[in-house]
């Protein structure tokens, strides 16, 4: 085994991401003082080339968009969780040179919901339709204990999200973007859209309402988070979901039993807040 070891991020754009400091935190924090973590501008034509060229020193590389399908080919095995989404955000090198992929986007959202209390829900509505819906619906898949409505744009979009339904074995119910309000009835809420997107319904959330998701972070609180909690509901961001997915990410890539949350927190707040 090298006495130094690597791992990083690939994306692209990829400045953004806050991967960098949550596992340098984790290095730290557990004094791994021969770990590095980086980032990497990687598109899909490039990514063969970049995988390929990884030596024994790398330990396992996190995966954002767009490559979170296209690194599949490039593995020798993904994990059913992956699998039921076709999406890898996660690569594991194994002494032997084997890449696992696996997705630990949605047990770290399930993991984030469970810390604020959320362990099972009777319903729930889905905002949105991208690759970050279908994680959410494979979260809901084990904690909601009855149907998920879906707000879309189009029809086409719709009918994605029920294929993922039927495939997730979640019962997705499917209505207009334009009915999204209703969705504030539920008592989970989880908003997978783009900044902006969500604004002009942050003067539609209802006293007293459940709990809200928004996977965004920057920049936070987004307009329907902060009316959200103005009128007492309970929310979660996308740090929320950030840290703990790399949570999962630095448990799979170190082999420690338990990865230094609190620190790692931290430091990605930090960061938001310097930006």
């Amino acid at each position: 085994m090298p006495s130094t070891r690597r791992a990083a991020v690939l994306g692209s754009p990829i400045a953004h991401s806050l991967s960098p400091v949550l596992h340098r935190a984790a290095y730290a924090a557990l004094g791994l003082d021969t770990w590095s973590y980086d980032r990497f501008e990687v598109d899909e034509a490039g990514l063969p080339g970049f995988v390929a060229g990884m030596d024994d020193s790398w330990a396992g590389l996190s995966l954002t968009m767009p490559l979170k399908r296209a690194i599949i080919p490039l593995l020798d095995e993904i994990s059913d969780t992956a699998a039921s989404v076709e999406a890898v955000n996660t690569v594991v090198l194994t002494e032997d040179g084997r890449r696992l992929g696996d997705n630990t986007d949605i047990p770290g959202l399930v993991a984030a919901l469970r810390e604020r209390g959320v362990e099972k829900v009777d319903s729930a509505a889905v905002l949105g339709a991208g690759a970050t819906a279908s994680s959410a619906l494979a979260a809901l898949a084990r904690i909601c204990a009855g149907p998920v409505t879906a707000y879309v744009r189009s029809e086409a979009r719709a009918d994605e999200m029920r294929g993922w339904g039927e495939r997730l074995g979640v019962d997705v119910r499917t209505a207009a973007w334009t009915d999204a309000k209703r969705a504030f009835s539920a008592p989970l809420v989880i908003a997978t859209t783009p900044a902006g997107t969500t604004d002009a319904l942050a003067a539609e959330v209802p006293d007293a309402p459940g709990t809200l998701f928004d996977v965004l972070y920057h920049p936070w609180p987004t307009p329907l988070a902060a009316a959200w909690s103005e009128r007492g509901g309970a929310v979660l961001g996308g740090l929320d979901l950030l840290v703990h997915q790399a949570v999962l990410q630095v448990e799979q890539m170190t082999g420690v039993d338990r990865a230094p949350l609190a620190a790692m927190r931290d430091a990605g707040e930090r960061a938001l807040a310097a930006t």
